[in-house]
């Protein structure tokens, strides 16, 4: 059955704690990039997000970037912070997803996509059958940002009880 409800909902992407993830037997984090790690108008990371990446690499957890931009700023950040990533990854669609899965040998069961956009991120979890981790969108700077919100609020309403308590 197809869903755009997410597994888990968190306020941002550093309050996903390695324990959460193990808990769930989950060993490889995908994680979207723009709006979901970083604003689109920025390349420079806080230092919270440095030390979280840095947390989730300690634990042993694979932390793999899964991208739809085709721009220079995802593999630039993945490579001067030592993440992996697949870019171009046409979220919705799942080859992103599976490209990440081969290359780390990793299963479904043991798989979380986190990402900010029900329609992209959570529903291309659904459709990959892996974990589907929301968080809150870090800066919806434009009209279609806003307006794409918009239409996910009577989703994450429906799904306000699978909000983690932090």
């Amino acid at each position: 059955m197809l869903s755009f409800l997410p597994d888990h909902i968190f306020p941002k992407i550093t309050d996903i704690s390695p324990d959460f993830l193990r808990q769930r037997g989950l060993s490889l984090l995908l994680a979207d990039f723009d709006n979901t790690m970083l604003p689109y108008t920025t390349d420079t990371p806080p230092q919270e997000l440095l030390d979280w990446i840095e947390t989730i690499k300690a634990a042993g957890i694979t932390l793999c970037i899964v991208s739809n931009s085709r721009k220079p700023r995802v593999p630039r950040f993945c490579e001067r912070y030592d993440v992996a990533c697949v870019t171009g990854a046409k979220k919705p669609g799942t080859r992103g997803v599976r490209e990440a899965m081969q290359r780390f040998g990793t299963e479904k069961k043991h798989t979380a996509l986190v990402g900010d956009q029900i329609y992209t991120d959570v529903l291309c979890a659904k459709l990959s059958g892996v974990t589907a981790l929301a968080v809150k969108s870090i800066h919806n700077h434009n009209f279609w940002l806003k307006l794409r919100h918009l239409f996910e609020v009577p989703f994450l309403a429906i799904s306000r009880k699978r909000r983690v308590k932090l």
